[in-house]
């Protein structure tokens, strides 16, 4: 371990006020489970780096793109033995049944706060009775709880050897989500909603700080384009699906999508020759910036913990149209930055659509914004700061309830 001469007047300007002083000379760990990409999950990571510049930095790979990589601050990632496994910058995921044993090798017994950002095995990280152990859950495993029967049919495996060994590991792997939930002191979720599913999953319960998300960067754009918007990873659960096929039903309503990932071809196909849907793969932030700022409603059908892009909507003052559960309904107020539909159907988002058009609620761009800037980077410094401080301080007072 290296000595820490951090204070509060050494932290980033133009970060929210930091740690306060009983946490900010802490050696700290944050420990998170995989860095392939600069995701949702990362900026997470990087306003908790923020928050604790003297932080030592723990993840079972790191394959971060170098144009990537400034997010952590120069910091060098240590990893476990799934780093150097073969093909593992690719395939990492084959390697999930040893994920539960490589998190376990980390050495964390110089640090007094440990803090995992987790969802997938990084709450499991060993901890001794001397330190404070704070996990941050993005969601429990979802492929192996919520969206367990779901994974198994989209992945086609419904019979057959592979079959009997997926539901093992997975069976697996809820026993091991279970048993760390123990390993943890202090819980806090991304949503009201995870904080539920934590409750469900573990019996215990989670304080609420909602993610950051980086609203400065989208312009408040009054004036809109004749186009609705989507943009996700295209992945089955997202049901980018459902959403071209209510707008295929309505061939005068002009839908962009933007995104790319394994069900692309499958999407793509969907299509018509001549059609009102474009699918327009992959776009730099720039352009991704534009679309959103420029479209007249931004469509979302997934229901997700959180949920970034709906936020992101808000902050350019273009409406959402959503469905009305998960982490969405806690980001949306309908009637007045959205509409909710309350069912995966696309009659329900054909009939969402159609208030829209009819003018039904009236959206002020000023009120959208308003609400996307509740979900600030500078907030969530604030408010995770504060949190850490608090479990700090009831954790040297002798009064942790475990």
């Amino acid at each position: 371990m290296h000595e820490h001469t951090h204070s509060l007047s050494s932290l980033p300007v133009s970060s929210a006020p930091p740690a306060p002083l009983n946490t900010a000379r802490l050696d700290v760990a944050l420990v998170h489970d995989w860095l392939p990409v600069y995701a949702g999950a990362e900026r997470v990571l990087e306003q908790m780096i923020h928050v604790f510049p003297q932080a030592d930095i723990f993840s079972l790979i790191d394959f971060l793109p170098d144009r990537q990589r400034g997010f952590l601050q120069g910091k060098s990632v240590n990893t476990s033995l799934i780093q150097n496994l073969p093909f593992a910058a690719s395939r990492y995921r084959y390697y999930l049944p040893l994920a539960p044993y490589a998190v376990e090798q980390f050495d964390l017994r110089g640090y007094d706060l440990v803090i995992s950002s987790s969802y997938v095995v990084a709450k499991g990280v060993l901890t001794t009775a001397n330190q404070l152990h704070v996990s941050y859950i993005h969601s429990p495993i979802r492929y192996a709880w919520d969206l367990y029967f779901q994974y198994l049919y989209e992945a086609g495996l419904r019979r057959g050897l592979k079959n009997f060994l997926v539901r093992l590991i997975l069976h697996y792997l809820r026993m091991y989500d279970v048993s760390t939930a123990n390993r943890v002191d202090v819980f806090l979720a991304n949503s009201k909603y995870v904080a539920r599913r934590i409750w469900k999953t573990y019996r215990r319960k989670a304080k609420v700080i909602y993610p950051p998300v980086d609203t400065s960067r989208f312009e408040l754009t009054p004036d809109k384009d004749d186009y609705y918007l989507t943009t996700s990873r295209l992945v089955p659960y997202k049901k980018i699906d459902l959403i071209i096929e209510a707008f295929l039903d309505m061939p005068d309503k002009q839908l962009l999508i933007i995104g790319d990932g394994p069900d692309r071809a499958r999407l793509e196909a969907m299509l018509p020759k001549h059609s009102n849907i474009s699918l327009l793969g992959y776009q730099p932030p720039e352009a991704l910036q534009h679309y959103m700022e420029h479209a007249k409603a931004f469509v979302f059908a997934a229901e997700e913990d959180f949920g970034i892009a709906p936020v992101e909507a808000q902050a350019c003052g273009t409406p959402v149209i959503a469905l009305g559960k998960g982490g969405t309904a806690e980001t949306v107020i309908h009637g007045e930055t959205g509409i909710l539909f309350p069912e995966q159907s696309k009659e329900a988002l054909q009939h969402a659509i159609e208030l829209f058009e009819k003018g039904t609620f009236t959206f002020e761009p000023e009120r959208l914004r308003i609400q996307a800037e509740r979900f600030s980077a500078e907030r969530f410094q604030l408010e995770f700061a504060l949190a850490i401080e608090e479990a700090w301080t009831t954790f040297c007072s002798s009064e942790l309830n475990i």
